[in-house]
């Protein structure tokens, strides 16, 4: 009887210290999958790198049946079935066909307001220095939008402005992350230069290179970059007041080196406007194509079925992307990981290139593939967004999920 007890008991020890494991695996799961789930209508929910997971209904099927689409309903994701992971919301509708990109673009945008990348001292008669812009409680990345209830939409406006002032008090309307607040500055007299300053630097336009990801063939609209314009000394996210896409020529790839990213070089060609850029957030820029530049492009793209995040799996894939010339070539990559519960950092994957004549030509991702969209089985299902510095041949990508949430049409 002794030694069925002290049996019994191991085996209650050894099923508590494999529950704890399931439970504690149950926990890990948890916390690498999102709040909310996507679906194609009628697809289901299947984690592609996790088919130990499934996923049931709170809500019966005869419900289900009778809504439209786009539906939602609560669901629980379990571990083989039997282990609850985590409560989810998941939303049905009909996965976007979208053309795919490719296609490098100029981006030539107008601020809403002057972004401050750099104060300074002045220095004043009496040999002082002062900062004018500083005492006024104004920081580097602040968006100035007006000045004495002026719109401001230039470096030459505002300076303008502060050295036609005689030092009289200037109202700022002053946009910082998203809040605005009121400063006044109060310039001085600088004797060396013979003007009023307010001890600030400001810009009021930034141009550069991206890649379109795809377009809404129907309506022109467009999604490209993959993550935010931010301003180059400020790393602030540049609020658009208008912007504009233009043709673009790839003149030269300068090849990427650990530790000395790569890049894209190119010229804005005279072939005009390929439309309006209108949005910059963190999952890209966007905008609306010309008629005549849908015609061109939409021409040439192939059409694919977006994918969610949780079809997306590691292994192969490729990549669309123009290094020369000017027709977008695939390229092999591999998918090292997945992060199903990222967010809109554009780091929603880890990929690596894989690709023998990508590798010659660039050393793997440089500046200005941003936003090469990335194809899998079928499937639009992201685009590429940074290099890792310390190994150009590897970096991230943001889902396509994310990048079509901010579409209009």
């Amino acid at each position: 009887m002794h030694l069925k007890r002290k049996i019994a008991k191991t085996a209650a020890v050894v099923l508590s210290a494999a529950m704890v494991g399931l439970f504690g695996t149950a926990n890990y799961y948890s916390s690498r999958l999102p709040e909310t789930l996507t679906a194609d209508i009628g697809s289901g929910i299947e984690i592609a790198e996790y088919p130990e997971i499934t996923c049931a209904s709170f809500r019966s099927e005869a419900i289900a049946a009778s809504e439209t689409y786009p539906a939602s309903r609560q669901a629980t994701l379990s571990l083989f079935g039997a282990i609850p992971i985590k409560n989810v919301e998941i939303r049905e509708e009909e996965a976007p066909m979208l053309a795919v990109g490719g296609d490098p673009f100029g981006i030539k945008l107008l601020m809403d307001g002057v972004m401050v990348t750099e104060l300074g001292e002045i220095t004043l008669s009496d040999g002082k220095t002062v900062c004018p812009a500083r005492e006024a409680g104004i920081k580097v990345g602040d968006v100035i939008r007006l000045a004495d209830m002026q719109p401001v939409t230039s470096n030459s406006q505002i300076q303008g402005i502060i050295s036609n002032s005689g030092g009289r008090t200037i109202k700022l309307s002053v946009n910082r992350g998203g809040n605005e607040f009121i400063a006044y500055l109060e310039p001085v007299y600088s004797e060396e230069q013979g003007v009023w300053l307010g001890g600030m630097w400001v810009r009021d336009s930034i141009a550069g290179i991206g890649t379109i990801t795809f377009i809404n063939p129907e309506t022109g609209e467009f999604a490209g970059l993959g993550h935010p314009i931010c301003d180059s000394d400020t790393g602030e996210l540049v609020p658009i007041s208008s912007g504009e896409a233009v043709a673009v020529e790839i003149t030269e790839a300068k090849a990427g080196q650990k530790g000395i990213p790569g890049e894209l070089r190119g010229a804005f060609t005279s072939d005009g406007s390929l439309g309006i850029l209108n949005r910059n957030n963190g999952c890209g820029v966007y905008g609306i194509l010309t008629d005549e530049a849908r015609a061109e492009l939409c021409s040439d793209c192939e059409i694919f079925k977006m994918a969610y995040r949780q079809e997306i799996r590691t292994g192969k894939a490729e990549i669309l992307s123009t290094v020369e010339g000017g027709t977008p070539q695939r390229y092999e990559i591999e998918i090292e990981n997945v992060d199903y519960s990222g967010d809109e950092s554009g780091k929603n994957m880890v990929i690596r290139i894989t690709d023998e004549e990508l590798l010659k030509r660039t050393g793997g991702i440089v500046q200005g593939m941003s936003g090469s969209p990335i194809i899998q089985d079928g499937k639009l299902i992201g685009a590429v967004t940074h290099v890792f510095v310390a190994d150009p041949t590897r970096g991230y990508g943001i889902f396509a999920e994310n990048m079509a949430e901010y579409l209009i049409g």
